[in-house]
């Protein structure tokens, strides 16, 4: 049976629901490793040992920019020498597992949505017109893998994992961190990870009030277009697309979006799209499940409303 280690590169006490994810597809390889950067608290390995993880590599956490954590990574697949390694597939990992892989003389697969039990990888091609099935003819294969790909389902209660302390070399690194800022916490599900996701575009003009408004009424996120982004209406961490981030939710509702290409990259993958544009020819529609030609601050108001009212 295949071997996997599974990356993180920081664990809170709860795991995000995309690490979750991955720690729900390492219940199909044996046996399966987790290795974190930074020390691992007993909630975390409570959480751990419910997806049967029976042995967790702990390096030490470093004041520097993923150098150290490709040099973690290194050490762990040194370690335990797994065929199979599962990160996340954000943008710092993605490059964690290249620079890793060509350290380790392994292969790399990304944007990858199943990885089957003989460490078979499906992946999305042409941002989702299509997938592929792909694997390593020798040495590790190290995938990232999209959020909202895998349903959580812990194996069930098991037994304290082991933790090791991994020996990590310093990395020699040109790049030195010269200050931290923690993001402000909005309350809302983090935009790569969540379910729903409510994104306004050159229409909103500015005000994401209503977009807002409505991502609040459904347990949303909030995303934006580069339009948006590139305007300073919103921060660039809310971009969706090829230059932004790559989301895949349940539930994707476009506002006062056009929909070019670079738009469409970054979200058409999406289970279901809902289009709100005054512009009955705007391409967005051309994808879009459900569209409503009208003014979104009129629209969007009533949906929210008539959400809460349902809820309550």
């Amino acid at each position: 049976m295949t071997s996997a280690l599974v990356f993180f590169d920081a664990l809170g006490q709860e795991p995000t629901k995309a690490q979750r994810e991955l720690l729900t597809l390492a219940t199909r390889f044996s046996p399966a490793t987790v290795a974190v950067v930074g020390e691992v608290s007993a909630p975390a390995l409570e959480v751990l040992a419910g997806y049967g993880i029976t042995s967790v590599l702990q390096a030490p956490a470093a004041d520097s920019f993923q150098d150290h954590e490709v040099a973690a990574l290194e050490a762990a697949i040194s370690s335990v020498n797994p065929e199979l390694v599962l990160l996340a597939n954000d943008s710092f990992n993605r490059e964690v597992a290249a620079r890793a892989a060509i350290r380790c003389n392994g292969g790399v697969i990304t944007d990858a949505v199943d990885v089957a039990g003989d460490g078979t990888v499906t992946k999305d091609e042409l941002a989702g017109s299509y997938t592929t099935q792909a694997n390593a003819a020798s040495g590790v294969l190290l995938v990232t893998v999209k959020p909202n790909s895998i349903e959580d389902a812990p194996a069930g209660p098991g037994q304290q994992p082991q933790v090791q302390d991994l020996q990590v070399a310093a990395a020699n690194s040109a790049v030195q961190v010269v200050e931290r800022q923690a993001k402000v916490s909005t309350g809302r599900p983090a935009l790569s990870e969540a379910r729903i996701v409510v994104a306004g575009g050159r229409g909103v003009d500015g005000d994401f009030a209503p977009i807002e408004e409505l991502a609040d009424a459904l347990g949303a996120a909030v995303g934006a277009s580069r339009a948006a982004t590139d305007a300073g209406w919103i921060d660039h961490d809310y971009q969706v697309g090829q230059t932004g981030t790559t989301v895949s939710p349940q539930l994707y509702i476009s506002v006062g979006i056009s929909g070019a290409i670079q738009q469409k990259a970054g979200m058409q993958t999406s289970k279901y799209i809902v289009a709100v544009n005054k512009d009955e020819d705007a391409p967005i529609f051309e994808i879009a499940d459900f569209g409503i030609i009208g003014d979104l601050r009129q629209v969007l108001p009533q949906a929210a409303e008539e959400i809460r009212r349902r809820k309550s």
